[in-house]
């Protein structure tokens, strides 16, 4: 069964809602505290947050990281952690604050010796590439600069890396409600064989049940923001669901 993954994105030291990779404050519906959003989501039964720093990502700014030590501490469910990794110091100074996994992206590409270098120090269990991609093409530094190669070959070298999960998202979709772009991820997980985590454009339950139906080719987790807090679902619902096989 696929895995529901809530996203908490956090940019001052807020929850801010983010569309296209641009982060948005000033969302009241979204709540303030990210630490108490964390909490809401792990008492809605998920199993695992995914939060990104955007001021980690954008300034390299560690003024988040408080907070994010805090959400750590405040739920006994794995966070994971994206944003602004640039260095195995960050990626050290990060799992510290007691993330379970770091999410690392463009440093594949622009520093591709200090990638394996985090890999080979903290195991590639501990690791989950990003690859963000725009029609078709992969973006980096914080989605801001295309890389000039396809999201299948971006994986394909960072299996030769030694990474064993990547989370696929279409920047274009995400954040926008308009229906995930699951040909991406698929393809990946059934050309690579690595472990896809499907991220963007969840919409409704139709998105989930036929990720959930590709399961068995790779893709096994999908990271929802936007749909989540904007209630498109009914939470405990989604859990139960993905738990007892109760898709058709």
């Amino acid at each position: 069964m696929i895995l529901i993954i809530p996203s908490i994105d956090i940019k001052a030291g807020k929850t801010v809602r983010v569309v296209q990779g641009i982060p948005e404050l000033d969302c009241p519906s979204y709540g303030n505290d990210p630490v108490e959003m964390a909490m809401i989501w792990r008492a809605e039964n998920a199993r695992l947050i995914h939060v990104v720093d955007f001021d980690c990502s954008q300034l390299k700014s560690h003024c988040n990281f408080p907070i994010i030590h805090e959400i750590c501490n405040s739920v006994i469910i794995p966070v994971e952690f994206g944003g602004g990794i640039t260095s195995l110091e960050d990626a050290k100074e990060i799992l510290e604050l007691g993330v379970f996994r770091i999410v690392i992206g463009s440093l594949a590409l622009t520093n591709p010796k200090e990638f394996e270098k985090i890999i080979a120090e903290v195991g590639s269990s501990k690791v989950s590439a990003a690859i963000d991609f725009i029609d078709h093409e992969v973006v980096i530094k914080g989605r801001s600069t295309k890389a000039g190669i396809s999201p299948l070959e971006f994986a394909k070298r960072l299996k030769s890396f030694g990474i064993e999960r990547c989370i696929v998202t279409d920047v274009s979709r995400n954040g926008m409600l308009t229906g995930a772009n699951i040909s991406t991820s698929l393809e990946i997980a059934r050309e690579t064989g690595l472990k896809v985590t499907h991220s963007g454009g969840i919409h409704g339950y139709s998105d989930l049940i036929e990720l959930n139906n590709l399961s068995d080719s790779g893709i096994d987790s999908v990271i929802i923001g936007r749909a989540l807090y904007e209630n498109k679902f009914s939470c405990q619902k989604i859990w139960r669901v993905a738990e007892h096989g109760l898709f058709s």
